[in-house]
């Protein structure tokens, strides 16, 4: 089961909303839970909380868990058929993870790897450069939102290319060297696009679109693929 278990700096963590849904309490169970018990959650270390905005209602709050502390919760809560289930398929997920963790920590420390990301990195530049001209194009032609499309665009792009289970800081720190070749054809396909559109004087919606439609054809000629699945070390060494 995946989605159970995300990185976050290094670090594998869930989170109590997770684990509200697996055993099948209501959160504000296991939120009473963790604030009743807090002190000897504690020393399985600082117990981080966080907010899920909504654009309806109240933001709602939940703490991050990590594997000590999700596993302490769970000797606290009665062993159902649900519970034990649940606890089997986050142990998976833990271990899955904490291979796929080693995997990259292995990833950086490899030069071909190291010579890669450098090398996207100059690329990622350049489109910024791109970008940035480009935001200021569709403020021209009276764009309320152009700043979105920073993100918008890189959003795209990872979307299109792979297929991502899990939350990263920074995606591109943890691609493969197949990957981060894919994601510079696909920065350069971008840039190309965003200037085309802006030379023919092309309306800013329909430049994105036009990015969009090169990325895809990437995809569609390179297939995504999985970012750092655990089963496979090779793409990984």
């Amino acid at each position: 089961m995946n989605g159970l278990v995300v990185i976050e700096k290094e670090e594998l963590l869930t989170n109590s909303l997770i684990l509200a849904e697996g055993v099948g309490y209501e959160h504000r169970t296991v939120l009473k839970l963790i604030r009743e018990h807090e002190c000897d959650i504690k020393d399985f270390g600082i117990i981080s909380l966080g907010v899920r905005k909504s654009r309806r209602g109240k933001p709602t709050e939940f703490y991050n868990l990590t594997e000590s502390q999700v596993y302490f919760i769970m000797t606290l809560m009665q062993n159902s058929d649900a519970v034990t289930k649940f606890k089997k398929e986050l142990i998976k997920e833990f271990m899955r993870m904490r291979k796929a963790l080693i995997n990259v920590k292995v990833m950086h420390q490899n030069e071909e790897w190291q010579r890669a990301r450098l090398e996207g990195k100059a690329i990622r530049r350049e489109t910024t450069d791109v970008l940035k001209d480009f935001v200021e194009y569709a403020i021209s032609q009276g764009s309320k939102n152009a700043l979105r499309y920073y993100s918008n665009i890189t959003n795209m792009e990872n979307k299109s290319l792979f297929i991502i289970e899990q939350k990263f800081d920074n995606i591109r720190e943890v691609l493969n060297n197949h990957q981060l070749a894919t994601l510079r054809v696909a920065d350069i396909a971008v840039q190309n696009a965003l200037q085309e559109g802006m030379e023919r004087s092309m309306h800013y919606k329909d430049i994105y679109l036009l990015a969009k439609e090169r990325v895809e054809k990437i995809s569609e000629a390179i297939k995504p693929t999985i970012v750092i699945s655990a089963t496979e070390v090779k793409l990984l060494k």
